[in-house]
């Protein structure tokens, strides 16, 4: 009951912070957006617009993160037994489409103004507005780091890696004006424009990757699946196993896996042994919730490892 407590407790931490990160995200991306706006209007440079531009999409996507995570720290109910935690992965797999769209916006601004260059006005404002973005995005990304470390979500996650590449375009918008500046060469400032853009879609390719990967329910990375069998086969009374599945479903990971072990042990001994794995299997991966089937060892049955196998051969074959 202790540890029941503690865990419920420590779950309650973790959604706190989800939250705190979150709407710290809001709050930085609205304070960008006021001055990065008053910039823009004074300067009219198109490197400001473009990071104007993102920090709007950021307050899109850090809105939808905001209610993603909210949804996904809901608990189990009747109509989604499983809990709600691919509300993240879908929230950041809108925040990647909010990146794209605002990618597409700048290349389009930055070819126009390629074409029709304009001179950039006080590029000394523009700067000190950039480099207050710097100092702000630096402080939500080192607290968005801490609350990812301590609780994995994927959410949170794609919105830090959505902030980490302002920290780039921020200096690459002041390189643009530094430059524009001493050279008094206007296409020099859409050029960073569409830098920034490319660096914008690189970045929503691999958030939507990853959202999709668990929305698809990919299997854990190769090194986590080989730590849980080597946990499970560790226990010396485990005579083999089979058809593990894994997947990640946003806030939780579930492991799934058939336990081999001796037929003459009784029904009780077969739990408290299962119980035991379990319980290191979750000490290992405390977001985990495992699910353990028992069988006899060397039991002959349609395996989910087979089939796989087999299919694996066929596609080779053809």
């Amino acid at each position: 009951m202790a540890e029941t407590i503690g865990d419920d407790a420590e779950q309650d931490d973790d959604g706190r912070l989800r939250r705190a990160a979150t709407y710290a995200s809001v709050g930085v991306a609205l304070t960008l957006i006021a001055a990065k706006l008053a910039a823009y209007l004074y300067t009219e440079s198109v490197s400001i617009l473009s990071s104007l531009i993102d920090s709007s999409s950021d307050l899109l996507a850090s809105v939808v993160t905001l209610l993603g995570v909210r949804v996904a720290l809901r608990p189990p109910d009747r109509s989604h037994r499983y809990g709600h935690g691919k509300a993240e992965p879908l929230a950041a797999l809108a925040q990647a489409a909010f990146v794209a769209g605002s990618a597409v916006f700048l290349t389009y601004e930055a070819i126009n103004r390629l074409f029709n260059p304009v001179a950039i006005q006080e590029s000394s404002a523009g700067i000190a507005v950039m480099v207050f973005s710097i100092v702000l995005t630096v402080g939500l990304v080192a607290f968005q780091r801490r609350v990812i470390r301590r609780t994995g979500s994927m959410a949170i996650g794609a919105d830090s890696l959505h902030y980490s590449g302002d920290l780039f375009m921020n200096l690459a918008v002041i390189a643009a004006l530094v430059l524009t500046g001493m050279t008094g060469i206007p296409i020099l400032d859409p050029l960073f424009a569409l830098g920034i853009a490319a660096f914008l879609i690189v970045g929503a390719f691999r958030i939507a990757k990853g959202s999709l990967d668990t929305l698809m329910d990919r299997e854990l990375p190769h090194g986590d699946r080989k730590r849980i069998r080597e946990i499970v086969m560790a226990h010396p009374a485990t005579r083999g196993m089979h058809d593990l599945r894994t997947r990640n479903a946003g806030i939780t990971l579930f492991i799934e896996l058939h336990l081999e072990l001796d037929s003459e042990l009784t029904l009780a001994e077969a739990h408290d042994i299962t119980d035991e794995v379990e319980c290191r299997l979750t000490e290992a991966f405390p977001q985990a919730e495992v699910i353990v089937h028992q069988e006899p060892f060397g039991l002959s049955d349609d395996r989910l490892d087979t089939r796989i196998a087999e299919a694996g051969r066929l596609r080779r074959g053809s």
